[in-house]
C-alpha cells in the first residue's frame, strides 16, 4: 500500500505506454480526509475570561503538507498513494485546536492569528512529529504506530513573553495498514494530545492571570 516516494520519478523515466500508464494514474481522484476536534474536557477547568489567539503551527517539510505521512524507516518518508488531507497539516490542527478550546467552554475568545482578533494571551504550537511509523513488516500486513507530538508555547501579550512552554504526544498503533485505519488512528492520537494541550494552557494562563492581576486593555 505505500509506495516508495520515488516511485513516480522512476516511472515517469520510462517512455511510451509507462508514461501513458503514469497520467492516468495521476488522473485518478484522491480521497480526502478530515480530522475532528476534541470535544470533552475536565470537568476541574477553570474558565478564563482572557482572549486567545492560536498561531498556525510552525512545522518540518515533511509534515508541512496536505499527504499524509508514514515512515517505513525513521531515515526515510513517504506518503500514501491517493490520499490526502483536506489541508496542510498545520493548518487542520491549527483549525481543530481553535474548536478544541471553543469546546471546552472555558474561554472568552478563541481565534486563529488570522482573523485580528487582540488577543491577552497567544498559543504558538509547533507540530514536531504527525506521521505513521511501520514498526513490523510482514508479507501480508504492515503494523503502523501513528505518531503525534506537538510543543506548546503561551506568550503574554502584555508584557510580550513565554510564560509557559511543554510538550504533548501520543502515540495509537493503527488496526491496520489500510487507509481508513490509518486515518482513525491519526484522529485519535491527535485527539488526545489535543485534549492535554488545551487543559494544560487554559490551567497555566488561569495561574498566571490570578497571579497578575490586570484590567485588559481590549
Amino acid at each position: 500500500m505505500i509506495r516508495p516516494f520515488l516511485m513516480t520519478l522512476l516511472v515517469a523515466s520510462l517512455g511510451g505506454c509507462a508514461g501513458l500508464g503514469t497520467l492516468k494514474q495521476a488522473a485518478k481522484p484522491n480521497d480526502l480526509y478530515l480530522l475532528s476536534p476534541k470535544s470533552t474536557f475536565s470537568s476541574s477547568l477553570p474558565r478564563i475570561q482572557k482572549q486567545i489567539v492560536v498561531q498556525e503551527p510552525t512545522a518540518t517539510a515533511a509534515v508541512n503538507t496536505d499527504q499524509i505521512a508514514v515512515q517505513p524507516t525513521r531515515l526515510q518518508v513517504q506518503y500514501l498513494p491517493r490520499a490526502r488531507w483536506v489541508d496542510r497539516a498545520p493548518l487542520i490542527v491549527q483549525a481543530l485546536l481553535v474548536e478544541s478550546y471553543e469546546n471546552s467552554g472555558k474561554v472568552a475568545a478563541v481565534g486563529r492569528s488570522t482573523v485580528g482578533l487582540r488577543a491577552d494571551y497567544v498559543i504558538v504550537p509547533d507540530l514536531r512529529e504527525f506521521q505513521g511509523i511501520v514498526v513490523a513488516d510482514t508479507e501480508n500486513a504492515k503494523t503502523v504506530r501513528i505518531e503525534v507530538r506537538m510543543n506548546i508555547k503561551i506568550i503574554d501579550e502584555f508584557e510580550d513573553k513565554i510564560i509557559a512552554s511543554s510538550s504533548f504526544q501520543e502515540n495509537v498503533v493503527a488496526a491496520s495498514d489500510q487507509t481508513p485505519d490509518l486515518v482513525r488512528a491519526f484522529d485519535d492520537a491527535l485527539g488526545k494530545t489535543m485534549r492535554d494541550a488545551v487543559e494544560w494552557s487554559i490551567r497555566k494562563i488561569n495561574s498566571h492571570a490570578v497571579n497578575n492581576p490586570r484590567t485588559s486593555p481590549y
